[in-house]
């Protein structure tokens, strides 16, 4: 039972998150209408990314890698699981809050931090601008992050994936409402940025009290427990620290070819689709999993539930991954090809989203595997790792850039990601069984990348087939839609009559 349990947990968020994903397109293509490639849009991007940054290893990267399984463990001993929440709660918010304070001082030198090639033209006024707007984002929403962990670790997964929906549903109000009083668009956009962080706090502190926990005021103290987090938490923020510089290192150079930013923004948004449902959802439940395990002694059930999620995650990334780059072209043209997109918009954006395609399964296998030392409270291998890939991520994207320009930073991404992923299984190998593959996933992980490559073929013949339907106005959604439909079939049917899964198993899921 205990892996149709993980399964029915990874549905669950995935299944909220392609809802937020979906309408996050929404946003994204609204974006791409009104603000297009241009200034404004390349300085909101920049602003946007800053708490963004700070907040995936100050709270839902760094600290909740630590955390969670500290909480996961007094919880599934029957300790005193909510004062320690509560304590860490209060804690990381005194930090916040002075920490966004001193960002917003500094936000012109965070500006040049992530965007040099800024500098002397308009676009640096405006990032700084919309920096100091939306900064406090990262208060409002690391704290949304750890109570989100502790949901997650009792295994109550159905609210937090649900909060970023109402982010992006409030994005979308934003660009109508700033179309209808004919407000400008970015700063409409950048005061919308924490206004969203409050809701997302508010709903999910209104979904932990319902699940019977308190986050009261008390003042912050340096319990024992929390001296132990510090502790474990220091290497992972590094960690998260160095993954940071990766993409500073990509800005950075994407900053000097203009419309570039952009560009990679719009890419990166098309493969966060399957990286959210599959990864995101696959990290957010196995490492509460394991850690229940690991207490427990249970090195079978934690065999168990690494293969199955493992199996399930490249069995729905790989098809995905193939898809990002053999129809780069459609997806992008039909998606986001209006208003104020260009046609050279397309092509660039296309280049960019092949690349992350390439990489997806990395990044997924990277969200597998990182919970196996995070589990064991081990957050000084990752953090080892995470400076190798940093430095194959540096000298890609700044070697490569006067040959292949703004692509260089992609590729780099892509290339660091596959570094990240073969350090971190190296390093597994001596971990016990809990960390071994079995015999089912060796047996079926060959026939998921035939039947991808098979899916591929089918989708090339297709785009063929569809391409004067795909570039009419009128027939567009639909070829691709279309074109997507072809591209599910083929890999399920082709998937059950190799042997790489029974569609029963996909079915038996989504029923629970």
């Amino acid at each position: 039972m205990q892996p149709i349990r993980l399964v029915k947990g990874f549905v669950t968020v995935g299944g909220w998150t392609l809802g937020s994903r979906i309408v996050g397109f929404v946003r994204d293509m609204m974006m791409a209408a009104y603000l297009g490639t241009g200034p404004v849009a390349e300085a909101f991007f920049v602003a946007f990314s800053l708490p963004n940054m700070f907040r995936r290893f100050f709270a839902e990267g760094a600290f909740n890698m630590a955390f969670v399984p500290m909480f996961a463990k007094k919880y599934e001993g029957k300790e005193d699981a909510e004062g320690f929440a509560r304590d860490a709660y209060w804690g990381l918010a005194s930090v916040l809050i002075v920490f966004t304070l001193v960002g917003m001082l500094a936000m012109p030198l965070l500006v040049l931090a992530m965007a040099a090639g800024f500098w002397g033209d308009e676009r640096f006024d405006l990032a700084v601008d919309f920096g100091l707007i939306s900064f406090p984002y990262i208060l409002f929403i690391s704290l949304t992050a750890l109570l989100s962990g502790v949901l997650n670790a009792t295994g109550r997964f159905m609210a937090t994936a649900a909060v970023p929906i109402l982010m992006n549903a409030l994005f979308i109000a934003a660009i109508w409402l700033a179309l209808w009083r004919d407000w400008p668009m970015g700063t409409t956009l950048a005061w919308t940025v924490p206004i969203t962080g409050v809701a997302q706090l508010g709903m999910t502190w209104i979904a932990a009290r319902r699940a019977g926990f308190s986050f009261r005021f008390r003042w912050p103290r340096l319990t024992p427990d929390l001296r132990r987090l510090a502790i474990i938490a220091a290497p992972a923020v590094l960690a998260g620290g160095v993954v940071q510089v990766n993409l500073i290192v990509g800005r950075q150079v994407a900053s000097f070819t203009e419309g570039a930013i952009a560009w990679l923004n719009y890419a990166d948004r098309l493969y966060q689709l399957p990286l959210g449902v599959v990864g995101i959802a696959v990290g957010v439940v196995l490492l509460p999993e394991l850690s229940r395990k690991l207490r427990a002694g249970d090195s079978a059930g934690g065999r168990a539930s690494f293969n199955r999620a493992t199996e399930f995650a490249l069995a729905l990334t790989l098809p995905a991954a193939v898809a990002l780059v053999v129809i780069a072209v459609p997806l992008v043209a039909v998606l986001f090809g209006r208003g104020e997109w260009t046609g050279t918009d397309t092509r660039n954006t296309a280049i960019a989203l092949a690349i992350y395609g390439a990489g997806l399964p990395a990044f997924v296998l990277h969200k597998v595997l990182q919970p196996l030392y995070y589990a064991r409270e081990d957050t000084r291998s990752p953090f080892r790792f995470a400076v190798v890939s940093m430095v194959v991520n540096a000298v890609l994207a700044v070697g490569l850039m006067p040959l292949i320009g703004f692509a260089a930073a992609a590729l780099g991404t892509t290339l660091a990601a596959w570094a990240m992923v073969a350090q971190l299984w190296l390093g597994s190998r001596g971990m016990g069984e809990a960390a071994q593959f079995d015999d089912r996933f060796r047996e079926r992980i060959g026939r998921i990348v035939l039947a991808a490559l098979l899916m591929g073929a089918c989708l090339l013949g297709g785009a063929a087939l569809l391409d004067p339907w795909l570039a009419a106005p009128g027939l567009r959604y639909a070829a691709l839609g279309l074109l997507v439909a072809l591209g599910i079939v083929s890999y399920f049917g082709l998937g059950a009559l190799v042997g790489a899964f029974r569609v029963s198993d996909f079915r038996t899921a989504l029923r629970r």
